[in-house]
């Protein structure tokens, strides 16, 4: 549901994946109309494309578990993130992005990977979004500008989470 109403935006919203597209100015018996009818359709798909599996208990503990690394603390529960106990505020997007890194600590983690978890999408080699988000991070998380430690980018790699870099609050 959108107020966009350029020619493009319908073809490129459809093409990536979107099942539907509904103007504001849509009447609410035509939005209701076709709300109906995609509950029909999801609610009479077969059962090889039902919903996938919930996960295990095991993995909605391991989902929800706070990490801990040195003086960084991050709270998936309460979607809270501590540094030498100071809060930082951190966006969706930008808490979203740490949790994904945090989870992976020690391993590098390439644009197309963290674009796939983050939005869905595959990364094209033009779109910069993860670098200016990692960049909004560091700046938050008190990392180096010019040498980040804690975050690090790997040339031609992508962004590795250093999980023993955070025993001081800053660089």
């Amino acid at each position: 549901l959108t107020s966009l109403d350029s020619d493009m935006n319908p073809i490129f919203a459809l093409e990536m994946g979107a099942d539907d597209y509904i103007l504001k100015t849509t009447p609410p018996a035509v939005l209701l109309a076709r709300l109906r009818l995609h509950l029909r359709q999801y609610s009479t798909q077969p059962a090889t494309q039902a919903a996938p599996e919930a996960p295990s208990v095991q993995a909605q503990v391991q989902v929800h578990k706070t990490l801990h690394f040195g003086l960084l603390c991050i709270d998936p529960v309460n979607r809270e993130v501590t540094l030498a106990e100071e809060n930082i505020v951190l966006s969706t997007a930008d808490f979203d992005l740490l949790w994904q890194l945090a989870t992976h600590a020690g391993h590098t983690m390439d644009r197309d990977l963290l674009l796939k978890n983050l939005r869905g999408v595959s990364y094209d080699g033009m779109d910069r979004s993860i670098d200016v988000a990692i960049s909004r991070l560091r700046k938050k998380l008190h990392d180096n500008a010019l040498e980040p430690f804690r975050i690090k980018t790997v040339r031609n790699k992508g962004y590795l989470f250093a999980p023993n870099a955070w025993e001081s609050a800053t660089p």
